[in-house]
Formats: structure tokens, C-alpha cells, sequence
């Protein structure tokens, strides 16, 4: 599951087509929309390790250089995680 992951936001990453990323820290934005109510979100952001991985692959940088912040949003049938660079 975890190469999966890594693979599809490696894949969206590539045909988003960043731009280069300036020197130094890469802000980034993670909106959480569970599908219901059930979720823990202490454990939301332990998730993201593959995707952060296939997005830093994408650019060519390590993803020590990603600051990420993290918003939870009410649930939304089906449930989807957003990511802002």
C-alpha cells in the first residue's frame, strides 16, 4: 500500500508540474476531509510519510526541506486529502 501511494502522488506531482522550488523550506498545506467522524486525527498525518516521499521525488528535493501544516475539515462523503505546495 505504502509503494501505491508514493507511485500516485509521485504521478500527480509530475503531471501537476511544480515549478522548481526556491532554496531553503517548502511550505506546505494538507487539508484532511475525513469521510465521517470517525477518524483520529493524531493518526491523519502519520499517513502522509508515502505521499510527502512520492511529492519529494517528484521535485527532485529531500522532504526533510517540507514544512507541512495540517487543517481538518469537516467530513465529506467520500472523504479527501488536499495538498497545497
Amino acid at each position: 500500500m505504502t509503494r501505491k501511494w508514493r507511485a500516485w502522488a509521485l504521478a500527480a506531482a509530475l503531471a501537476a508540474k511544480l515549478d522548481d522550488p526556491a532554496p531553503g523550506d517548502i511550505p506546505i498545506l494538507v487539508r484532511f476531509y475525513p469521510p465521517d467522524r470517525r477518524g483520529d486525527r493524531t493518526n491523519f498525518p502519520n499517513r502522509m510519510k508515502p505521499i510527502f516521499d512520492g511529492i519529494a521525488q517528484a521535485l527532485k528535493v529531500n522532504d526533510a526541506r517540507f514544512v507541512p501544516r495540517f487543517e481538518f475539515c469537516l467530513p465529506e462523503k467520500p472523504g479527501r486529502v488536499e495538498i497545497t505546495l
